[in-house]
């Protein structure tokens, strides 16, 4: 079994790295082999990355967030709790969404961004 400390306070858990991209995800989240994982990116916790959705960079996605459709999580970007991102939003920089949160339709968020508790929908 492999080990990876996703640096989130529960030390090393058993991970794998996707085959599309490399990027780390524990076996405890879900990301379909249509969606790409960069080697610097982490989906970890009950997390779940589906369809043709890209985390790359350093962004992690973690806790129960949902990420589908062609939605891009990228740079330092975190997306955590129970947010769900889809459609073709964008997620950047330092951007950060948390929370019960619903992020769609084309909207982006960047630079030092922080969603929690808000719907955006454009």
């Amino acid at each position: 079994m492999i080990m990876y400390d996703f640096g989130d306070g529960n030390g090393p858990v058993a991970a794998y790295q996707h085959p599309n991209g490399g990027g780390w995800v524990a076996d405890s989240a879900f990301v379909d082999l249509t969606a790409y994982v960069g080697p610097d990116a982490c989906v970890y916790g009950n997390a779940k990355v589906c369809d043709y959705s890209q985390v790359f960079g350093n962004a992690k996605v973690c806790d129960n967030a949902y990420i589908t459709g062609n939605a891009k999580i990228y740079d330092n970007a975190k997306v955590c709790d129970n947010a769900y991102i889809t459609g073709n939003a964008k997620i950047y920089d330092n951007a950060c969404v948390f929370g019960t949160v619903w992020v769609c339709g084309t909207t982006v968020l960047r630079g030092d961004d922080t969603v929690c508790g808000n719907a955006y929908d454009t």
